[in-house]
């Protein structure tokens, strides 16, 4: 791979339950992703897809195999260690936004800040960025009620974005949306990957979705059916 490795899979599996009970979400995936790369994850309900995001994401622990994320093996980590890769290089954008609903596009946006301790002038210049970047400066004050569903995950992309990490975790981040403002959002994670170079990796089931990644990998019965790069992605920008 001439990109430098992001994430390394080997022999990943994930088992729930015990004796009948048991169920192999994923039978062993071994799966490469480079720095700076787009990939899109598809398969039916039941494939192993969610599972798998929710490994990458360090949401979750393989039963077996190896996790490299950026040369650190993550199968290994506490828990307390995993969610500070989560907090520190990870953003997650959801299929239901996840926002506060009394609280303003602004202060949601500053929510990881304050996590991390940022003073409020700080939290303030850096969340204003964050929505500027992804084009909506105007809504600062707004709540989600009075916000559209694309201008919500707006907000939501810029909270995932605004304390600047290498990688995006999007769980379909158009399925609540309309086809019109599908393409805008999409055409805005294409931006934030190629301007940023953001690498994002992003569980889709519609085609037309997943024809925005540079990459598409198809799961099916927790393996991995197919892998292969996609020559027309990002087809709507101009």
């Amino acid at each position: 791979m001439t990109a430098e490795t992001l994430i390394k899979l080997r022999g990943l599996t994930k088992t729930y339950g015990k004796g009948d009970a048991e169920f192999k979400a994923l039978r062993g995936i071994d799966l490469d992703i480079g720095m700076g790369e787009f990939v899109a994850v598809m398969g039916p309900s039941g494939s192993g897809k969610s599972t798998l995001m929710n490994l990458l994401g360090c949401l979750d622990t393989p039963t077996a195999g190896s996790y490299i994320f950026q040369g650190i093996p993550i199968e290994g980590l506490a828990k307390d260690q995993r969610s500070l890769i989560r907090r520190h290089a990870l953003g997650f954008i959801f299929q239901g936004f996840n926002l506060l609903a009394r609280t303003s596009a602004l202060e949601n946006v500053e929510l990881p800040l304050l996590y991390r301790g940022y003073p409020r002038k700080q939290r303030h210049e850096m969340a204003r960025a964050a929505l500027a970047s992804v084009g909506i400066p105007e809504k600062e004050r707004n709540t989600p009620a009075e916000l559209s569903g694309g201008q919500q995950q707006r907000v939501a992309i810029a909270r995932a974005i605004v304390t600047e990490p290498g990688t995006l975790f999007a769980d379909e981040p158009t399925g609540n949306l309309d086809s019109q403002t599908t393409v805008e959002i999409m055409d805005l994670l294409c931006r934030l990957n190629a301007d940023r170079g953001i690498s994002i990796i992003m569980v889709t089931h519609e085609n037309e979705v997943a024809s925005y990644a540079k990459r598409v990998v198809r799961v099916k019965d927790g393996l991995i059916e197919s892998d292969v790069m996609n020559p027309e992605s990002n087809p709507h920008r101009h």
